[in-house]
């Protein structure tokens, strides 16, 4: 009488079983990026013995991320934002060349529709408290020569540290504007000064930076979207080198050095810092140049 021995399933067999089952993937690229998101998925949960019970909350997490999405609010970006995921992409797909502008993250808050405004308007006419700010300068390629016609896409929160998306009259568009550079590639925002603030808190993200003990505060900047014909568009901001957040960190991990600016601060009246906005009161302004590097 003969006996049949079983070898018992193990960890690793089904990881391979399901690579096995992905190798007929007919697209080259979906075939790479889900044989190494399985591999590394797998090693995760055999890196820390996930049980069965931690799984179902990861899996109620991330149901919970996308429960918390809407028109207004995407959780999913503040999640990819705060883990540092958004940053280690964007570094991946723009390669810069010398000289050019650098890039950082697109955050949540970008809408459509924002009014193109000649230079020097107002954008932040709807925040009555924030102190003025006319950022101005040019926009070059990488030779050092002007762009006429480069299209500036701004916008930032007020001065009480929220988006208009964030606002009880959210369908109404503030704190956002689109200038055009002029025949010498300069360009004038007037605008208000921003001011360090908190990523929305009360879902799964939120949840998570208090589970890490991490704090949820962005430094304070201005959001630019920098495009040109015949050059690669650059998504980046400019953020205040005198606010102390600078100096204990971006929960989102956004900011870079080339892109921190000295905002100067100017009496009332001072009309050649002005660049030609119409500002009343004291002002502060910050010079900044945007270069483009060719199209590839």
């Amino acid at each position: 009488m003969s006996t049949v021995t079983s070898r018992q399933t193990t960890e690793d067999d089904i990881t391979n079983a399901v690579l096995e089952r992905i190798q007929g993937t007919p697209d080259p690229r979906t075939k790479q990026i889900m044989l190494s998101l399985v591999k590394h998925l797998h090693a995760f949960v055999k890196d820390v013995q996930l049980t069965e019970a931690e799984w179902f909350e990861g899996i109620k997490f991330l149901t919970a991320t996308g429960q918390k999405c809407d028109d207004i609010r995407q959780e999913y970006i503040l999640l990819s934002d705060t883990l540092g995921v958004s940053m280690v992409v964007d570094l991946i797909s723009h390669r810069k060349t010398a000289g050019a502008t650098e890039s950082t993250v697109f955050g949540p808050f970008h809408r459509d529709g924002a009014p193109e405004l000649p230079n020097g308007a107002d954008m932040g006419i709807a925040d009555k408290n924030g102190v003025p700010l006319v950022i101005s300068g040019r926009v070059l390629d990488t030779s050092g020569k002007p762009i006429a016609g480069a299209l500036l896409d701004v916008w930032q929160a007020n001065s009480d540290g929220f988006y208009d998306a964030q606002l009880p009259n959210h369908d109404q568009l503030q704190m956002r504007g689109k200038y055009r550079t002029d025949s010498e590639g300069r360009y004038v925002v007037h605008t208000r000064r921003p001011v360090a603030y908190p990523i929305p808190t009360d879902g799964p993200v939120g949840a998570m930076l208090r589970a890490t003990n991490r704090h949820a505060v962005r430094p304070a900047h201005v959001h630019f979207v920098v495009a040109a014909n015949g050059y690669e568009p650059v998504t980046t901001h400019i953020f205040d080198f005198d606010d102390p957040q600078l100096k204990k960190g971006d929960t989102v991990f956004g900011v870079k050095e080339s892109l921190i600016v000295k905002f100067k601060d100017h009496p009332a009246g001072d009309t050649a810092a002005m660049k030609g906005a119409k500002v009343t009161g004291p002002f502060v302004t910050a010079d900044f140049d945007f270069v483009l590097q060719p199209a590839k």
